[in-house]
């Protein structure tokens, strides 16, 4: 059934762009919210491809206009989900991700309860300063308080795991991305009077139900833990 909606959040640094990179180059009928914000663009960032690059005024309109589904301010720039990309995929009976922060997730589980939500973590703050690192000098510069800000920031993101359905592990890509693309896979299947003859489908249901938070407790503890956070 078309029309669903999948949330998915995670820490800057976690390998997000690439785990979505991935699973819309596997899945089909898939349409991806390009988000609006009023950063300036990095490195080879274009308009319209990773985000819809506006000033703080116009985003001010849009907010006053009531054109956003969820909207946030994070290090002094607006994010936001505008209104019309779920209209859009609706019309086209497709299905839509979005890639949103903790802040937007929850003011859009608030207004759409039914979303399929997914949180990336990264394996430790090891990995993930390292990740941002090479982020910073790819953009021009290693910025270290940047990076500081950026890990605290993420440990308290990584606090709201709790509140997703699923939440999966970025150590291994290729793991992740299996997972994640299992996901959207199964939760497509759910209600199609043929999924028990489908192998592929219900491999896929499986492997998402692994992926759930209440059956992924024992990956999940290390992660977490290596962060100072307990289950």
């Amino acid at each position: 059934m078309a029309g669903k909606l999948f949330i998915l959040s995670a820490p800057s640094g976690s390998g997000k762009s690439t785990l979505v990179s991935q699973l819309r180059s596997m899945v089909r009928d898939l349409d991806f919210s390009v988000s609006w914000t009023t950063r300036a663009p990095r490195g080879s960032e274009q308009e319209g491809r990773e985000y819809h690059f506006t000033s703080r005024k116009d985003f001010e309109r849009m907010i006053a206009s009531d054109g956003f589904l969820e909207h946030a301010d994070v290090f002094g720039n607006y994010y936001g989900t505008a209104r019309k990309s779920l209209e859009e995929a609706a019309a086209r009976g497709r299905d839509l991700l979005l890639d949103i922060d903790v802040q937007g997730a929850a003011q859009v589980r608030r207004n759409m309860p039914e979303a399929i939500t997914i949180f990336i973590l990264p394996p430790n703050p090891e990995v993930l300063a390292l990740r941002l690192t090479n982020r910073s000098r790819a953009e021009g510069g290693v910025a270290d308080a940047v990076v500081k800000k950026r890990l605290a920031m993420a440990r308290q993101e990584i606090e709201n795991y709790h509140e997703y359905s699923y939440v999966l592990v970025n150590d291994i890509l290729e793991r992740a991305v299996e997972e994640l693309t299992a996901i959207v896979v199964a939760e497509r299947g759910k209600g199609q009077p043929d999924a028990t003859a489908n192998p592929e489908l219900q491999r896929s249901m499986v492997l998402a139900e692994q992926c759930r938070l209440e059956n992924s407790r024992e990956r999940l503890q290390p992660v977490l833990a290596s962060f100072g956070l307990s289950m």
